[in-house]
C-alpha cells in the first residue's frame, strides 16, 4: 500500500493534477482489455440470428466501443488525449454470454490501457442498451443481465 507521497495524480496539497509526461520518450504501446455480459439464452439466439428490433448488436457494439476508446479522454479526468494508431474489437458468443475483448495502439509518452478499458465497458453496454427489451422480465427488471469480468488482459510497451 502506498503512504500517498508517491502519488502521481496529487499534488503535495492533495490537490488533483494531470500527470506531465512530457520529458518521457515516445514508446509502441499496445493494451488489450476485456469483459463479459450474461444474457439469456434466446437473447443470444436472437443476436445471432440478427432479429432484435434495434439491428445488428455485434456491429452497433463495435462502434461504440471503438468511439469510446477514441474519447476516452474526455470521460476519465487525468486521462491525456492520445494518439489511437489501431483498435481491434473481437466478440466470442457462447450460449451464456458474449464476451468482448478491445485490443488498442498508440504510440506516444503514455499507455492506452484505461482506453481498452473503456473500449469494452461501453461496447458491453451498448449490447445491453441493444437488447434490453428482450432481456427485461414481467416487472421491467433484468434478473439476469450482468457485466462481469472487466479486466486489462495485457499491456506492452516498446521504447522506439
Amino acid at each position: 500500500m502506498s503512504d500517498g507521497s508517491d502519488l502521481t495524480h496529487v499534488t503535495e496539497e492533495g490537490d488533483a493534477q494531470m500527470v506531465d509526461v512530457g520529458d518521457k520518450p515516445d514508446s509502441a504501446r499496445r493494451a488489450v482489455a476485456s469483459g463479459r455480459i450474461k444474457l439469456d439464452p434466446s437473447t443470444i439466439e436472437s443476436i445471432r440470428a440478427n432479429e432484435l428490433e434495434k439491428g445488428d448488436v455485434l456491429a452497433v457494439a463495435r462502434v461504440g466501443a471503438i468511439d469510446a476508446v477514441k474519447h476516452t479522454w474526455e470521460t476519465i479526468p487525468m486521462c491525456h488525449q492520445i494518439p489511437i494508431t489501431n483498435v481491434e474489437t473481437t466478440f466470442d458468443v457462447s450460449e451464456a454470454d458474449i464476451a468482448l475483448s478491445v485490443a488498442v495502439e498508440t504510440t506516444g509518452k503514455t499507455g492506452c490501457e484505461m482506453e481498452a478499458l473503456e473500449g469494452v465497458t461501453t461496447g458491453l453496454n451498448v449490447i445491453w442498451d441493444m437488447v434490453k427489451a428482450a432481456e427485461k422480465d414481467a416487472e421491467g427488471q433484468y434478473p439476469g443481465t450482468r457485466i462481469n469480468d472487466v479486466e486489462v488482459v495485457s499491456k506492452e510497451k516498446r521504447v522506439l
